[in-house]
């Protein structure tokens, strides 16, 4: 019997076009645990350490933070998306 190997997103999250696909897919879900493992996702893409130093989140904190079972504020949510390039924005619909 052949073993299941464990999928990582953020092995394949190398282009910006491709982080940028998967973080509006994971914002047009509409959960916030979606959107909180998709930041997770990039982060670990990017490099954890460097966006500890970026954001002044310890990088334990990031991974708790940014983990399945996180709960992040919006201060560090915020933080994150700017660190990682993106902007956050409100639109009338």
């Amino acid at each position: 019997m052949k073993k299941a190997t464990k999928w990582d997103a953020s092995e394949f999250l190398s282009s910006e076009e491709g982080v940028t696909a998967y973080l509006n897919a994971a914002l047009e879900d509409g959960d916030a645990s979606v959107l909180v493992a998709a930041l997770g996702d990039i982060a670990r893409a990017k490099g954890m350490t460097q966006l500890a130093k970026e954001t002044g989140v310890t990088r334990d904190g990031l991974y708790k933070s940014l983990s399945p079972t996180g709960n992040p504020s919006f201060d560090t949510v915020r933080k994150v998306i700017k660190a990682l390039g993106f902007e956050l924005s409100i639109t009338a619909t």
